[in-house]
């Protein structure tokens, strides 16, 4: 892994002005860039303390944590990254597995020298990579909190992946290519935000959302996160059969408007299903909706510092029951 600086525009895309023939910063993001594999990642490491890496849903960022963070640096070392493409960090050659998403984990912590146990928190779509990388890395993971995790029962693959991962990457060229991230993007991740958040309003700083969402580079890693969700969803459902889950603590976080419908309990339903599978701690967080970093910041950083501290695991296929 090598380090090179943040806002370099040709691995990253982040802007860069030109001033009476000096090129300067418009205002550099906090962190740096870590090349990860073959991918340079926009990484920040905050705090002090045992491990735990925060990592967003399908489409989002790392800003999208800031109001769990200042809850947690005083206890904790604080990892956050964006995968390939999103926020900072520069678009990967391979659309995104399961594996590969564990093993980005991995790869992040191996660049900032963390080779501990690290408690890992998966927000929806990052709830498949979390528990993939419990099961890959055992030996590294000290605990899972999986806030709002996306959940698919018996998932199985999907025809024609090959076509629909071209697909994917064809749009994205053409929304591109039409300047359609810069007209529509920043106004579509406020839409989102605002409905799946019960503040109905997008914390973020509008700049720092322009200089994303306003992108190409991120709307083609959208795209093809969504393109790629079932794949890595059925991916997880064959690690389960194949893989243990170590023996670590486990809290499933799900929001709830505190509403009675029934997509409202059928959901909660699900999640508490999955936090059964993986013997682990179910919690109902409301009010929240879908973003629940946003509604119930502290409710997460609960989660976090409730775990057991983490300490060296021996993991094999008869271990003993993990803590609950």
């Amino acid at each position: 892994m090598t380090e090179t600086e943040t806002g370099t525009d040709r691995e990253t895309g982040t802007d860069t002005e030109t001033e009476t023939g000096t090129e300067t910063e418009t205002e550099r993001p906090p962190g740096r860039m870590l090349r990860v594999g073959d991918v340079p990642l926009h990484v920040l490491s905050e705090g002090s303390g045992p491990v735990c890496v925060l990592s967003p849903g399908l489409g989002m960022s790392w800003f999208d944590w800031d109001p769990v963070v200042p809850l947690l640096t005083g206890h904790r070392t604080v990892v956050r990254f964006d995968r390939p493409g999103l926020g900072f960090s520069a678009p990967a050659a391979e659309p995104p597995t399961a594996e590969g998403e564990a093993a980005r984990i991995a790869g992040v912590l191996d660049a900032l020298g963390l080779d501990g146990p690290a408690t890992v928190v998966g927000h929806s779509l990052a709830g498949f990579h979390a528990e993939a990388f419990a099961r890959l890395h055992p030996e590294r993971t000290a605990g899972l909190v999986l806030v709002d995790s996306s959940v698919e029962e018996n998932a199985r693959p999907v025809a024609a992946r090959e076509l629909r991962t071209a697909a994917a990457r064809a749009r994205g060229h053409a929304i591109a290519s039409a300047g359609l991230p810069l007209a529509l993007g920043p106004a579509l991740r406020r839409l989102t935000v605002r409905a799946s958040s019960l503040r109905r309003e997008d914390p973020a700083p509008a700049a720092l959302v322009r200089r994303t969402y306003g992108t190409g580079r991120v709307a083609r890693a959208l795209l093809m996160e969504n393109a790629r969700y079932r794949d890595v969803a059925a991916e997880l459902e064959l690690l389960r059969t194949e893989h243990p889950l170590p023996p670590v603590p486990v809290t499933v976080l799900a929001a709830s408007t505190g509403g009675d419908s029934w997509f409202e309990r059928r959901r909660l339903a699900r999640l508490r299903a999955l936090a059964e599978l993986l013997q682990g701690e179910f919690e109902a967080v409301a009010p929240a909706g879908h973003l629940v970093m946003y509604d119930r910041p502290e409710a997460v950083a609960e989660a976090v510092l409730g775990l057991p501290l983490p300490r060296p695991l021996s993991v094999s296929a008869g271990s003993t029951p993990r803590p609950r």
